[in-house]
């Protein structure tokens, strides 16, 4: 991969990892409890917790492959993460 797109692509992953923050707070926000809604307390909670590991594997994943890439995009090779 020439390295003008491999900077590209980890400037990628990076915006990505933003969006998915994002993607995120408005998950949480979407299922904080009011009164006369269904979802408890617990189960928001249980959701939260469980949305946050899912996101945090993703956003984990990303920083590594961006971080190879733009080790790639300033001249340097290819080497093992």
């Amino acid at each position: 991969m020439p390295p003008k797109f491999a900077k590209l692509a980890g400037l990628g992953a990076y915006g990505a990892c933003a969006g998915m923050v994002a993607l995120f707070a408005v998950l949480v926000l979407g299922t904080r409890t009011a009164p006369g809604d269904g979802m408890t307390p617990v189960l928001s909670w249980v959701s939260w917790i469980s949305l946050a590991v899912v996101f945090a594997a993703l956003i984990g994943v990303h920083i590594l492959i961006a971080r190879q890439l733009m080790h790639i995009g300033n001249g340097g090779g290819a080497t093992e993460a």
